[in-house]
Order: structure tokens, then sequence, then C-alpha cells
């Protein structure tokens, strides 16, 4: 599975992050703790192992997410699916190592009648969204690199 270039709303977004590709994974791969760092995820729960095929849930804006893990291959991809509102998600985190850190990517396409219909507003609810989620991981992760507690 992968991002869906032909969904009527799909957005990526590049980052860079002062933290090895282990530290970025370790926060991502840590679901129920995506609250803690990501204040725009308000509750998170992995039920099983975190590995393929995996479901976890989670509550983001006005609808619990019901998604399933497709790819896991630490410490350099992440992908997964998920369905709410009438709207299927494929959502990947790309981690590639570089000269001081990593550069994360992250890509996400919606799909089905309710995103062909509402094209143009959820393709802005989606670019918000996926603007927010690298900066907060950055933010967390570099704080990690640098020993210091949450406050």
């Amino acid at each position: 599975m992968t991002v869906d270039a032909s969904a009527p709303v799909r957005v990526s977004e590049t980052i860079e992050i002062e933290a090895g590709p282990g530290a970025v994974w370790a926060i991502l791969s840590t679901i129920e703790r995506w609250p803690a760092w990501n204040p725009d995820v308000t509750d998170a729960r992995l039920e099983g192992p975190f590995a393929g095929g995996s479901t976890f849930s989670w509550k983001a804006g006005p609808g619990t997410i019901r998604s399933t893990l497709v790819q896991v291959e630490e410490p350099r991809r992440l992908e997964w699916t998920g369905r709410t509102l009438g709207i299927s998600a494929v959502h990947a985190w790309s981690l590639g190592e570089q000269a001081g850190g990593t550069a994360v990517t992250t890509e996400e396409s919606w799909s089905g009648p309710v995103a062909r219909l509402l094209r143009r507003r959820l393709q802005g609810t989606l670019e918000r969204s996926t603007a927010r989620w690298p900066g907060f991981l950055k933010a967390e992760a570099e704080r990690a690199a640098r020993g210091k507690t949450p406050a």
C-alpha cells in the first residue's frame, strides 16, 4: 500500500529534524504517546503489537479514526490506512538519515465519495493538518535529543 497519487485529496510535506532516525522512529512508533507531543491528537490506542496488520484508534478533530498499520519498516517507513466519516485515508512517513539528523517526509491521500464531493474544502483541512504534524514531531525529537524532559 502506498499513498494514492490519483486521490482527489493528497498532500506531502518534508522537514529536517536534528535527531537520528532511531530517535524520530521511537516517537512515531509509540502511538499511545502521540497526544503528549501532538496537540491535534487527543487520544490514541494501539490494539496489539506495533506490527503490520495491527489496528489502532485515535481521535483528531471531530472524529475517531480506526487505522491499520500496513508497513512497519524500522526506522525507515511507517504506513497506515484509515477510515472516518466516509473518507478512506492512506498515510505514510519516510525517514532518511542525513548529516546532522533525519529528513522526514509525510504523505497522505484521501479518497472516496466524500473526498471527491468536498475536495477543495478537505484539501485545505489536510494541508493544515499535515503542515502541523511534522513541526510537532520535530520539536519533540529535538527536545528528546537534547535530553530535556517535557514541560
